[in-house]
């Protein structure tokens, strides 16, 4: 006989049942389903087969909602903040006068310049991935023209 998943008693069935029945959100639905179909003895198996989950996932699900609880469920997307700033206000208004000047070798500024320059400013190595995506939330123009220098083009 299969091993049935425990599940924590944070809700009744019956409050596992309305929550999944009043769910708006897919997300939220389909995880309330998940944990109501265990919570009343059905198998990882079934609930896949009922979900079209892998029992993969829903073991993931159970010990999420068995550690947080109802805050377990529902997509978590929505709570997540991204990457936190490596530069503060300040530092950041500094950093966009510092690109209205010639990068420090006289030339353009590019992802990997400003990855130097950001790592030497908080004192830990920073990619160039980084320098780039500072860059572009700058709307920083890369194809900017050195100032008193001209291109010639070639004759024809």
């Amino acid at each position: 006989m299969p091993k049935l998943i425990t599940i924590e008693e944070h809700l009744t069935l019956e409050e596992l049942e309305q929550r999944y029945r009043n769910a708006r959100e897919v997300t939220e639905k389909i995880h309330y389903q998940t944990i109501w179909l265990l919570a009343t003895g059905r198998t990882c198996s079934e609930v896949s087969e009922i979900t079209g989950y892998s029992r993969n996932w829903i073991y993931r699900l159970v010990r999420r909602y068995n550690a947080q609880g109802t805050e377990g469920l529902g997509d978590q997307r929505k709570r997540n903040m991204g990457r936190e700033s490596l530069l503060e206000d300040l530092d950041q208004a500094q950093l966009w006068q510092l690109l209205q000047q010639p990068a420090p070798d006289g030339g353009l500024w590019n992802s990997r310049k400003l990855a130097d320059w950001l790592s030497e400013k908080i004192g830990r190595h920073v990619s160039r991935q980084r320098g780039w995506e500072y860059l572009q939330d700058m709307e920083f123009p890369l194809n900017r023209r050195r100032v008193g220098r001209r291109r010639s083009r070639p004759k024809k």
